[in-house]
C-alpha cells in the first residue's frame, strides 16, 4: 500500500508546480518517492515470478522509476515537474525497445498498463509480421480469461485508417495490423492506493499481461 502522505504530496505538487515550492518541500518529496519505490520493489518481486524473463533480468527497483522532472524543451507547458510517480518494468531496463509493464500513480488518474507503445518503424514491422504469421496464437492470448477480465481488449489509440504497406484489406489480422501501439490498461481507483494488498492487485494485473508482453518480445528476438 501507499502512505497517505504520498498522494497528498502529488496533489499539492499539482497545485504548486514550481521550483521554489518543490525546493521548500523536498523532504516531503523524498518521503513520497521512498514510499513509491518500496511499492515498486514489492511489485517487482511478484512480477519476477509471473514473468520469468523479468526474474532473470534482475532489475533494480530504483532504475525502474522515471524522473519527476519534465522535459519542457519542446512543450508549451513549462511546468517543471510531473504530477505523478511512474515505473517501467522490462527486460532490458527503461531504455530498451522491448515490451513491458507500466505503473502510474497520480491522484485521480492512476493506472496499470503493459505492452509496447509507439515502437520504432522497424520494431513495428516485426511485430506486425509476427501477428500476421501467428494470428491464432495472438487472438488466443487476448481471449484468455485473466486478460479479458482485467483489460478486455487492446487500446485502439493510434490506429491507421488504411492497411499498412504490404498488407491487403482482406487480411484476417487487419484490425491488429493497423495498430501503431500494442497496449492494454486499466485504472487504479484512489481508494485502492491505501489497500494493504495493492502490490498484489498490481501484480495480478501484470500477470494477466505477461502473455502479451512475451508475444511482443518474441517478435523482436
Amino acid at each position: 500500500m501507499l502512505q497517505g502522505h504520498t498522494l497528498t504530496f502529488l496533489s499539492q505538487l499539482k497545485a504548486n508546480n514550481n521550483a521554489a515550492w518543490f525546493a521548500a518541500n523536498r523532504p516531503a518529496y523524498e518521503a513520497a518517492k521512498a514510499d513509491f519505490q518500496q511499492l515498486v520493489g514489492q511489485v517487482l518481486a511478484g512480477l519476477a515470478t509471473a514473468d520469468p524473463a523479468i526474474g532473470r533480468a534482475g532489475l533494480d527497483p530504483r532504475k525502474c522509476l522515471f524522473r519527476i522532472n519534465r522535459d519542457v524543451r519542446f512543450s508549451a507547458d513549462k511546468s517543471p515537474y510531473k504530477t505523478n510517480f511512474a515505473a517501467w518494468f522490462n527486460v532490458g531496463g527503461k531504455g530498451a525497445p522491448t515490451a513491458g509493464y507500466y505503473l502510474h500513480v497520480e491522484p485521480g488518474a492512476s493506472l496499470v498498463a503493459g505492452g509496447m507503445y509507439m515502437p520504432a518503424p522497424d520494431v513495428l514491422a516485426r511485430i506486425r509480421q509476427e501477428i500476421d504469421y501467428n494470428l491464432h496464437a495472438f487472438e488466443a492470448l487476448l481471449s484468455q480469461p485473466a486478460f479479458a477480465r482485467q483489460f478486455r481488449e487492446l487500446s485502439r489509440e493510434n490506429v491507421l485508417q488504411r492497411p499498412p504497406k504490404g498488407y491487403e484489406v482482406t487480411n484476417p489480422a487487419l484490425q491488429y495490423l493497423k495498430l501503431k501501439s500494442f497496449t492494454a490498461s486499466q485504472p487504479l481507483p484512489d481508494a485502492d492506493m491505501r489497500r494493504p494488498d495493492l502490490a498484489q492487485r498490481i501484480g495480478d494485473a501484470f500477470a494477466s499481461l505477461q502473455p502479451l508482453v512475451a508475444f511482443l518480445n518474441k517478435a523482436l528476438s
